[in-house]
């Protein structure tokens, strides 16, 4: 009687051992929020969305008031019209109607030199038959040189007229007008952050800001949260260390939740979240948590909630050790 006792007793023993439930760790959802602000201040005009709202990536989100960038923008632009219009200038040289000019005076300097060039070979025949004396082809000489130096001056500004300003001139004008572009994108970049969009596929999670509402440079209006930026974060203590390793699959259920959530580790915490004021020892290592974070698939990021608790298991969602 007492053997079938005892053997009675170990099937018990056995069963519950089979049947007792696996080890169960609390933890809670956690978000990672976007919040999207504009690196430049200003009133809020136009609100597009809502808090509950789901966009997609590049949908609008707000408008920042834009009438200051706008006549930047405009300012700049004619800038960089000026720069360009004086470097071109310099490029095509002297205009068709003051080049004929300078050839009209390089052609009554051309007949002049003629006619003072005749006058000369005229007195020094005269001169050779003493018909006149020297002071006179002295005359002659001076009236064709002169005459013959100024053929040779418009002939020189007549090249000058055709070629365009000197290099430096055109290097100094080209710097210009890339000054005036440079500032022109700088405008345009200001005036473009004044239109925030959605950078990633995600919920409005809330809104900051309403339309009228002045907003400082850098402060977010709008807050998002994309469904990868949810987590799971639970402690475990130091003993459970060794069970733990970065990309183990564990499994967690919550409260409404039809099926297991399946996740897998993506941080260890590399230091105790509490420390006792005791020297360690084997008796008090258990005092000691370390913070864990587990990423659940995307299609499980969408049924948890930020701030709501869920029984982590270590063994994963099918019971298999890691």
């Amino acid at each position: 009687m007492r053997r079938w006792i005892l053997c009675f007793a170990c099937a018990l023993a056995l069963l519950g051992c089979r049947d007792a439930p696996r080890e169960m760790l609390s933890g809670y959802a956690e978000a990672e929020y976007v919040r999207v602000a504009a690196p430049v201040g200003g009133t809020v005009l136009q609100l597009s969305v809502a808090r509950g709202d789901t966009v997609k990536v590049g949908a609008p989100l707000f408008v920042l008031e834009q009438e200051s960038e706008r006549a930047a923008r405009e300012e700049a632009q004619a800038r960089v019209a000026t720069a360009q219009a004086q470097l071109d200038n310099l490029r095509k040289g002297r205009r068709p109607e003051e080049i004929a000019a300078v050839r009209a005076q390089l052609a009554q300097a051309q007949a002049a030199l003629s006619l003072s060039q005749a006058n000369l070979e005229r007195q020094e025949q005269l001169v050779a038959r003493q018909f006149a004396s020297p002071a006179v082809l002295d005359e002659a000489s001076s009236a064709a040189r002169r005459d013959r130096a100024r053929v040779a001056e418009l002939a020189a500004q007549l090249d000058v007229a055709r070629l365009a300003a000197r290099p430096d001139e055109l290097r100094a004008a080209e710097q210009a007008v890339t000054a005036a572009r440079q500032a022109l994108a700088q405008v345009q970049w200001r005036l473009d952050q004044k239109s925030q969009r959605a950078p990633v596929d995600a919920l409005v999670q809330d809104t900051l800001y309403r339309p009228g509402e002045w907003v400082a440079a850098g402060v977010p209006v709008v807050s998002l949260l994309p469904p990868a930026n949810i987590k799971l974060r639970f402690f475990v203590s130091e003993p459970m260390l060794g069970r733990i390793s970065i990309g183990q699959s564990i499994g967690a259920t919550c409260d409404g939740c039809a099926a297991p959530i399946e996740a897998a580790i993506s941080y260890i915490a590399p230091q105790a979240e509490y420390t006792p004021p005791v020297i360690y020892s084997r008796e008090n290592r258990a005092k000691l948590v370390f913070m864990v974070e587990a990423r659940p698939n995307p299609a499980d990021a969408m049924r948890l909630h930020p701030g709501q608790p869920v029984d982590v298991r270590l063994e994963g969602v099918a019971g298999k050790s890691p």
